[in-house]
Order: structure tokens, then sequence, then C-alpha cells
């Protein structure tokens, strides 16, 4: 097959894989939905740190996002849940759907797991859920196809992969009889995300030989027998384990006539800012073998530069054409130690993937919040703020807007005027700009830096106060302007810089009396010696709401102070 014929198929491919999983399954059961709404109508949790627009569970231990998949108008958000604990332990599958990837319903809940746990005999670590739309494997009818949930089968010896299935929209689910379907008798074999590959018409499983830095691709006709394919790695970050793996296709630019396949790998630890972290290459996939456009085994691509992004896997079957992507928002060195209750842990928002291509040839791979988030959360009763250009001589601060908890959205364009080198926005801040987290540029040195050192509590953990920079030179930027959006959270700062090229999640737990929003010429410190002037333009403040239907809105939040 030549190249051409190739690319033709890949394109037909990826919409075929969203047709079919858009017009899979049937509508969860009327009582099933009813019950769930009740109990999510009930619950507007409230406590400390709470986030208001990413999604946490009302009680208990998360982690990892698993199972992604849009099926019958519903996006499903299964995740590592400890059903009994907030601590890891007797690792299952919990379960949410939502319609538009912003507003989530909690399906599952203490005692009651998605896929239980079998105490000694079988933990339900991580995977992926599809929809069998050809009944392939056997598990539903051509009238009813079956959601199959590919999860890796844990136990104190050895890591095989195996199938549960639902016909009703993942609300309840069988282990299939036969498990495992793929079993290496492996110590350290998981993770796997599986699809259905249209050009090769067969089922396609990228999984993480965690301890060999690998990845291993394995294809079926059925879900059920997998034949090994080709093997991916030590490449990148290997200093830690390989963990949930992903494979997609992106078009560059926009242009589906140029595809080229993004492989994600988790690692943990060796992460870049310690810990937990994820990677990314860019390459070409035939079916059979990933071969990354850079060969060089130490280069490394990070998908996110701060401390709290890791096990981002993607939704397979979006109706849209487009790549979602969510991570687990915290980091294995802190996770079970972090300042909530009756939860812990919380998910990214999730992302919008896609590729851009530079001068130089490369390929970037960008992500931004999914565009639902601000019109569908934002608090109606309050307006979107706009504020003038605001021009702030070196050293200089200026308190742009107060108030602010809850979430909100910030929209900013710095420009570096008369020599200055820096700038700073500080948010959940003190109005007089002594301590907050900032978001520092540096463009002498070339950073985009998160700096929570000052965000506050911070010593629950010597890992956690910390500065997180990501490369950004100057002359990156096409016309010298860095443009950011910061997406602040009652327990995190997510900030995306240049169309989403740098991406920086940090977790935070700030005091409740900081609310302003300050913007600074200069490092986070006001550095001595700074000169000229910073432009902020194109200031916009979105306010959100709760996310979680019937949830009273809070009292008004963000105000302009100019």
């Amino acid at each position: 097959m030549t190249s051409d014929a190739m690319a033709s198929d890949t394109v037909v491919g990826l919409h075929e894989d969203f047709k079919g999983q858009a017009l899979a399954a049937a509508p969860p059961p009327a009582a099933a939905a009813a019950v769930a709404a009740e109990v999510e109508a009930s619950v507007c949790p409230s406590e400390p740190f709470r986030p208001h627009v990413h999604f946490t569970p009302r009680a208990l231990w998360m982690n990892d996002p698993n199972g992604l998949v849009y099926a019958a108008g519903e996006w499903h958000l299964f995740y590592q849940f400890n059903p009994v604990s907030d601590v890891p332990g007797n690792i299952s599958w919990g379960h949410a759907v939502s319609p538009d990837l912003v507003r989530w319903t909690e399906l599952t809940g203490e005692g009651n797991p998605a896929i239980p746990y079998d105490g000694d005999t079988e933990l339900i670590f991580s995977g992926s859920a599809v929809v069998d739309q050809d009944n392939t494997s056997g598990l539903g009818t051509p009238e009813n196809p079956p959601m199959v949930a590919i999860y890796t089968s844990a136990n104190a010896t050895k890591q095989a992969q195996s199938l549960a299935f639902s016909l009703d929209n993942g609300r309840s689910w069988t282990k299939y009889e036969g498990n495992p379907v793929l079993d290496e008798e492996q110590k350290e074999f998981r993770d796997p995300k599986v699809q259905w590959h249209t050009p090769t018409r067969r089922w396609l499983m990228a999984v993480a030989l965690a301890d060999d830095r690998k990845v291993r691709f394995y294809s079926s006709p059925d879900l059920k027998e997998w034949t090994q394919l080709s093997e991916f790695g030590p490449m990148g970050a290997v200093e830690g384990q390989y963990e949930c793996p992903d494979l997609f296709p992106l078009p560059v630019d926009g242009d589906l006539e140029r595809l080229k396949w993004v492989l994600v790998v988790n690692v943990n630890p060796g992460g870049l800012q310690g810990g937990s972290s994820a990677q990314y290459f860019v390459g070409d996939f035939d079916g059979e073998r990933f071969v990354a456009d850079d060969q060089d085994p130490k280069a490394v691509r990070w998908l996110d530069y701060g401390k709290d992004y890791y096990a981002a896997v993607s939704w397979v079957g979006a109706p849209d054409g487009k790549r979602y992507m969510i991570g687990w928002m915290s980091n294995w060195q802190y996770a079970a130690k972090t300042p909530t209750s009756p939860w812990r842990n919380a998910m990214s928002v999730p992302r919008v993937m896609s590729l851009r291509s530079r001068p130089d040839g490369g390929v970037d791979l960008l992500q931004e919040p999914v565009p639902a988030l601000a019109s569908t959360l934002h608090r109606t009763a309050e307006p979107i703020m706009t504020a003038a250009t605001l021009n702030v001589s070196a050293g200089g601060a200026a308190v742009v807007a107060n108030g602010c908890d809850g979430a909100f959205l910030l929209e900013v364009t710095v420009s570096l005027v008369d020599g200055a080198t820096g700038a700073t926005v500080l948010v959940r801040a003190a109005e007089d700009g002594s301590s907050g987290t900032g978001i520092v540029w540096d463009s002498e040195k070339g950073e985009l830096a998160v700096d929570r050192r000052k965000s506050g509590l911070v010593d629950f953990s010597a890992d956690f106060p910390g500065v997180h920079g990501a490369p950004l030179p100057y002359a990156s930027l096409a016309d010298g302007k860095l443009r950011l959006t910061v997406l602040v959270d009652e327990g995190s700062v997510e900030v995306f810089a240049d169309g989403g090229r740098v991406a920086i999640t940090d977790i935070v737990f700030p005091d409740k009396e900081r609310k302003a929003v300050v913007l600074r010429a200069g490092g986070a410190g006001g550095a001595e010696g700074e000169r000229g002037s910073v432009v902020f333009a194109d200031v916009r403040v979105v306010p959100l709401r709760q996310y979680r239907e019937g949830c009273a809105p809070r009292e008004k939040t963000c105000r302009l102070a100019l």
C-alpha cells in the first residue's frame, strides 16, 4: 500500500471511529438515571479546597482516569477508586458521566465501585473502554453492542489484562469468564489503552511494560485473542516506570491530509518536577509500529510542565472529530497527604488537543480547556469582566480584580516594553502582592513558571513547595506577545500559554482571604534592577459556577478593582 493510500485510509478510520462510537449503546435506564440525578442534586459539597469546575468524587480516594469513552450522548469518566477509604488501596473503578465534558454526575460511591475488586485475588488497575459496535467480541448483540472495559488484573505476583462488559451503557458490569485475555506472566505489565484501528480492521492495544520502559502494541479481531505487533522504547524520560500509554492521530494545523500520531507515556517517578509526570512523542504509526520523528533516545517532550498532571489519557469516540484528554491532578509524592476531606484528589479539566507546525518543520502538541467550560459554567448573574490596557512600570504592580475565590478564567496578553525582562500575574493573592500563586515570565531566562511557594498551605509535604518552569523563549512568540489563559479553582491553577503550546498544572491550597488578581512588572519578588514597563492588554475575567446541577451559586465573586 502506498503512503498516500495509507494516509487516506487513516483519515477515513478517524471519522469511522467517531461515527461508530457516537451511535453505540442504548440510553441509560431511566431508573438509574433518576437515582443518580437525585443523589447529585442533593449533594453540593462546599468543603475547603473543594474544586468548583474540576471533577472530584463526593468522598474517598481517586487517582488515574480510566475507560474514557463517548457513547449514546454521554462522556464516560471511569477512574481508579478506593470505595472504602481516602488513601490508596482496594483499587477498583469509579464512574461518572457528563453530557458536555463539564457537568458531571457521579454514579458510584462508598462501597459501590463500578467494577468490584476481589480482595487479594484481583485489584482493578487502570485501563480503557470501547463500544464494540459490530459485536466482534460476541459479548452483546448486534442490536445492543457491548461496552467493553479492558483493565489490568493485579495481584501480588503478576499483572495481566482482563475484560468486563456492560449492556446498559456502563451502569452495570459482568467480568468475562475467560479472563485474563492477555497474560505474559509479567509482574509490571499494565494500563491497556484499546481502540478500533480502521485501516487494519482490528482492535489495537497499547500497554506498558513498566520496568522495561517500553510500550508494547497488540492487535485483536475480537478483544479476546491478542497478537503482539511491536515495542516502543526505552526513549525519553526513563528514570521511572512507564505507565498509562495512549496513542492517537491528529491532523497538523487542522489539515486532515497531514496526520501525525501522538504517543503519550506517563512516568513515575522521574518526572520533570519530581515524582509523577507525562511525556509525549510525535511520529508515525503504520498499523503495527510507532516511529517517533525525533530519534534521539534522550529527547524529552513534557506534556505538562507543572507538578500535578499525571496518567493523562484521551477519550475515544468523540463525535466532533476532536481529541479530548484529562489527567489526574496530583503527584504520587504527596497525593495521600493533601489536606482535603472527605475526598482526596481531583481531575484536570478536559482539554482539547491539537497539533501545530513550527517554522523549523517540527510539530508541537497544543492543549486548551474545553470551550464548554466557559460557555456552560459562566455565572450568568455576573458579567464577563474586561479591563482597559494597563501599562505597569518596572517594579510596579496593579490590583486588577479582587474578591476572586471560587473558580474563574483569566485571560491576558503580556508585552515587554523598553527593555523590560519579566512580568508576573498573581492569583489568589494578597492585595499587596506579598503572597499568592505567581505565574512568572522571565524573557532573559526564556521561561514561564508557576511559583506556589507562597500559595497558601504548603507544609504538609516537603515535596510540595516549589517553582515549576517551562521553556518559553521570547523568540518563539510570533509577535513578541505572551498570551495567557489561566484557570483558577479552589484547589488548582492551570496555565495555558501561547495557544496551549505550554501547559503548567499545579494544585494549591490558598488562604480563604487571598482573593486578589495582581499584575506586576518584573519577577515574582519584584527584583531590583528591573527596567522598562509591561503592558497587560485584553484582560478578561470569566466567573464560573459549580458544575454540579442544583447547587446554589455563591455570592458575587470577582470584581474589577480598576
